[in-house]
């Protein structure tokens, strides 16, 4: 996988593209003081957030004259940066795609951060929904800091311009979303994330819909021949483009791996269905099992780092402490 591959993949590089085949939306560029502020690493202020309305009430006297919030001269009051030409057309944006969007950087949305939410979701109604998601997010600090992590040539970073995407909000079923691998401009594979009814005639429907989009649509269209494309299949059978992201390890290949999808190699393997699938159509998995509430990948999120790195063990000398901690209780009980 190669920078431009990484570049290729980017919003504003493939939307004009393909702008009728997937979800309207805006793309704003980023002030260079909006990226700052989304990478400060102090506490976290939100910007654009506006203070809660107050009452107003007639003063009772004495009452009124006691209540002091601070004696404290040098108490410092934390307040966010303001951007009010940017905040502006962001709310004009978020107007003209029906109020409620869908907000990403470049190549990333925040999908780590939908807990910190008030309304655990990543639908953003104002700017200040969508700086408190940004800066909650490692996805969206890795799209800054770290773009080409998994590159392979050694020609330097590319300077960036980074774009603020709104996506008109739809709710979205995730057992309809699929992910699509494609080499040298040949589908290989396709992952259907959920539980798919043990039908082979719908498996076959669903699969050949899917390949004919891609024939009709994608296929030698695209910038790159390697790439990921991910799509949504609606109600009333029609496709829509999602995404696309780079062919390689910076993208998750769920029920596949990427030794496979490179190699291709048993791809098919006990996925297939006897002859009913083509020889040279790709191969097609979803999960198997009946238990249909899944936990988001993304749980692990809501958690200090310090607990997950003791619940995997990646970190052995907090293991360590932790042991420690454990046995002086013990002794001290």
């Amino acid at each position: 996988m190669k920078k431009e591959h990484v570049l290729h993949c980017q919003f504003s590089a493939w939307y004009p593209l393909f702008r009728s085949l997937t979800i309207k939306s805006v793309i704003l560029p980023l002030p260079q003081n909006v990226k700052d502020y989304l990478l400060d690493d102090g506490t976290l202020v939100v910007s654009g957030r506006e203070d809660p309305p107050t009452c107003s009430q007639p003063d009772s006297g004495d009452e009124a004259e006691e209540i002091q919030w601070s004696d404290d001269e040098n108490t410092a009051t934390l307040t966010a940066p303001e951007f009010p030409e940017f905040t502006t057309k962001v709310q004009e944006a978020i107007n003209s795609l029906g109020g409620s969007v869908f907000p990403k950087l470049n190549w990333s949305a925040p999908r780590d951060a939908y807990w910190i939410a008030m309304n655990s979701s990543l639908k953003c109604k104002t700017l200040s929904d969508i700086f408190l998601l940004f800066k909650s997010s490692d996805f969206i600090t890795r799209d800054f800091t770290q773009p080409f992590i998994h590159c392979t040539d050694d020609s330097p970073d590319p300077c960036m311009e980074y774009e603020l995407v709104l996506r008109k909000w739809c709710e979205l079923i995730p057992g309809a979303e699929f992910r699509c691998f494609v080499k040298e401009n040949k589908l290989i594979g396709e992952v259907f994330l959920f539980t798919l009814e043990s039908n082979l005639l719908k498996e076959i429907k669903i699969c050949r819909g899917i390949q004919d989009f891609f024939k009709k649509h994608i296929q030698y269209k695209f910038l790159d021949e390697d790439f990921v494309f991910d799509i949504y299949r609606d109600s009333r059978g029609k496709v829509w483009l999602i995404d696309f992201n780079p062919f390689g390890e910076v993208t998750d290949s769920l029920l596949f791996t990427w030794e496979e999808l490179i190699s291709e190699k048993n791809l098919k393997g006990d996925f297939s269905e006897g002859d009913a699938q083509e020889q040279d159509s790709p191969a097609f998995r979803c999960t198997n099992s009946e238990v249909t509430v899944q936990p988001s990948p993304y749980l692990s999120y809501r958690l200090p780092k310090d607990f997950v790195d003791l619940s995997t063990g990646e970190d052995a000398h907090k293991l360590i402490d932790f042991l420690k901690l454990k046995r002086n209780q013990q002794e001290d009980d």
